[in-house]
């Protein structure tokens, strides 16, 4: 017996991709709804043999559905998350309105799926920022074995972080670049992105930082632990599709570096590629469609005790986005509610 799925913001990157992994994975579904605002009613999405019509969000009764799938942005959740847990629809939400909530589960399935079980208070689960899943699923096997103290990342995130818009940004800027007289200006972005790169993700706040960067310290506090120290700078950088990110652990204890790679190639959702040659590692282009969370690079920094550096690369539309929703569905659906 199967659940009874919506999928919000069915026409979207994020909600396309849930839909190709609820089938790719053979989620157990009974019924499912893909829905979009009132523009895209009728347009037709895939959801692995089937062509669905999306439905209207507005007039949607969520009454007698099991878990709905959200990627409709914070405002449009705002307005109808509360409306679906209210009808007893337990809601995987996409955007970052509830990640700080404390009555509010932020869960990555890898590195703390018990969390899920407090979705009871509100009936409501978030999914962490992109860049933050991806780093956490590798931190949590290296923080069990040597406890981590700090994280210092630099990311490298790609243009569909930023939605449709950004991914048409960088095409039509790199084609007006060779086009005399069909030059883009930026619009999505703050300059150009074609062949450039930009120290900045979100609003920048009081401190320097962008919440881009706050997010990922926060989101890492909730998720992995409140006492490891993060600080991050985020980049957005002309690539389609997978974040990357650059980061320096320093450690409690030793942790030596074969080990490390030892761990991680053990650990759920991560594939380490670590060859010490020229491309013996994973750029974005080749974590594009896969599951895993690659790691590579993993070295010791002799410039502060007990630290290592690693070089971590990810589908931010899949683990970052699409990918974890569906596996807290899964793990939901494992712990919480069981059918059949």
């Amino acid at each position: 017996m199967g659940y009874r799925v919506v999928v919000a913001g069915a026409t979207g990157n994020v909600g396309r991709e849930m839909l190709n992994i609820l089938a790719e994975r053979e989620f157990p579904v009974d019924a499912i709804a893909a829905l979009a605002s009132r523009r895209s009613i009728g347009t037709e999405v895939s959801f692995g043999e089937r062509t669905l019509k999306c439905r209207d969000i507005e007039g949607f009764d969520f009454e007698g559905w099991d878990i709905a799938l959200f990627a409709i942005g914070s405002e449009a959740t705002k307005t109808y998350a509360p409306r679906a847990a209210a009808a007893g629809c337990v809601v995987i939400d996409n955007s970052s309105l509830y990640r700080y909530d404390p009555r509010i589960p932020l869960v990555v399935p890898e590195v703390n799926p018990e969390a899920v079980e407090g979705y009871r208070e509100r009936n409501i689960i978030a999914n962490p920022n992109c860049s933050t899943a991806q780093m956490v699923v590798a931190l949590k096997p290296l923080h069990d074995r040597a406890r981590i103290k700090r994280v210092v990342v630099a990311t490298y995130q790609s243009v569909s972080g930023a939605g449709k818009e950004g991914m048409d940004e960088l095409w039509d800027q790199t084609k007006g670049i060779f086009v005399p007289g069909q030059e883009v200006a930026p619009k999505k972005f703050s300059k150009q992105i074609a062949f450039n790169v930009i120290p900045h993700i979100d609003v920048f706040l009081d401190d320097g930082s962008t919440k881009e960067e706050w997010k990922m310290v926060a989101e890492t506090k909730k998720i992995l632990d409140p006492s490891i120290k993060v600080t991050a700078t985020c980049v957005r950088v002309p690539v389609f599709v997978g974040h990357s990110e650059a980061v320096n652990i320093e450690f409690e204890d030793f942790l030596d570096e074969d080990e490390a790679r030892d761990i991680l190639r053990e650990a759920p959702g991560i594939l380490v590629i670590d060859k010490r040659e020229p491309g013996g590692y994973v750029t974005p282009i080749e974590c594009v469609g896969d599951y895993a969370t690659f790691v590579s690079r993993i070295r010791q920094d002799s410039t502060i005790e007990n630290g290592l550096s690693m070089w971590i690369v990810s589908d931010n539309l899949r683990k970052g986005a699409a990918l974890n929703a569906v596996q807290i569905a899964e793990t939901l659906g494992n712990r919480c509610l069981r059918k059949g």
